[in-house]
């Protein structure tokens, strides 16, 4: 028969009064950290509250806010019935249909083309890249500032070379660009569009790098010619960055309004008057704090619409591995 261990009873009492102070310690050291990092996180906790989420909520609270004149303010949705009974707003949403559809498009096709026709690394492709990058360093105030002195009538570079090019062209010569209602939203894409087109090419560059260069040569050794390989495999496995790029580009599409408050500051005849250029005009000249917040809660809403249903589609695109 084994000889059963012993158990001094002081010992173990000794080791129990050893561990209970080791495990308090060692709770003690992990809330420290945690308090630590509360600590360290407090204060961009406050200015996140008082700068991005106390905003929003006194813009909740301004557009469900009716003041009356000579009244007392009350609660209900009438900002949003003068804001969808407003001609000027219906006229903002169009030109911002407009504006998104005109700049979104050729921006995202001339991106993709520049992308694929630079794709190969080469001194030459360096330079282009880095020419067609520039002006997404330009603030874009000072672009707009430079395009009104390109768009000058009749002075500006833009006349003086179309006068240059001869007779077919020197009628244009003279043409007031941002003068005319029926030019000035063009000129404003135009400048949009020269803005973004380098900035969205760098993302379908880093696509075009992730695409595994086995699967186009397999494609190419089955006879399969540039376009085909562009629209079988190039395409289906830049759909995720196509649909992150389309993200970015409504979000511009809708936020983007330095450059008409330089050019044109909404007109002429509310020709160029975009959505976020109303809300401006409504808050800071009109003083209609109540239809200014209503009109951002329906485009907040619907650029979160939009984001989420780009979002869900890009989850759902094709995902490879290299």
């Amino acid at each position: 028969m084994l000889p059963q261990p012993t158990v001094d009873p002081v010992s173990s009492t000794t080791a129990q009064a050893v561990v209970i102070p080791t495990t308090r310690a060692a709770a003690r050291s992990l809330r420290r950290p945690r308090v630590t990092a509360y600590a360290l996180l407090a204060p961009s906790a406050v200015f996140l509250l008082g700068f991005t989420y106390w905003p929003v909520v006194q813009v909740l609270a301004g557009s469900l806010t009716v003041h009356v004149f000579g009244g007392i303010a009350h609660w209900g949705v009438g900002n949003f019935s003068r804001l969808l009974a407003d001609p000027h707003f219906t006229r903002a949403v169009q030109n911002n249909l407009i504006y998104a559809a005109g700049t979104i498009v050729p921006s995202l096709l001339l991106a993709l083309a520049l992308a694929l026709g630079l794709r190969e690394t080469t001194r030459l492709n360096a330079t282009l890249r880095t020419l067609l990058v520039l002006p997404l360093l330009i603030p874009l105030v000072a672009a707009a500032s430079l395009f009104v002195f390109i768009f000058l009538p009749g002075a500006g570079l833009l006349d003086y070379y179309l006068a240059r090019l001869g007779p077919p062209f020197v009628h244009w010569a003279q043409t007031n660009w941002l003068g005319n209602p029926s030019l000035a939203l063009g000129s404003i894409i135009a400048i949009t569009v020269w803005k973004n087109t380098g900035y969205y090419m760098l993302f379908f560059l880093a696509g075009l790098a992730g695409i595994p260069q086995e699967l186009l040569d397999a494609a190419r050794i089955d006879g399969a010619g540039a376009w085909a390989r562009l629209r079988h495999v190039t395409l289906p496995l830049l759909g995720p960055t196509l649909a992150f790029v389309l993200v970015i580009a409504v979000l511009n599409a809708l936020t983007q309004v330095d450059h008409v408050v330089v050019m044109t500051q909404g007109g002429p005849s509310d020709s160029t008057m975009l959505l976020l250029y109303y809300i401006y005009q409504q808050a800071a000249q009109n003083y209609d704090i109540g239809l200014a917040s209503a009109a951002t809660v329906v485009t907040v809403a619907v650029l979160f619409v939009l984001s989420v249903v780009s979002l869900h589609s890009l989850e759902r695109g094709i995902h490879y591995e290299a």
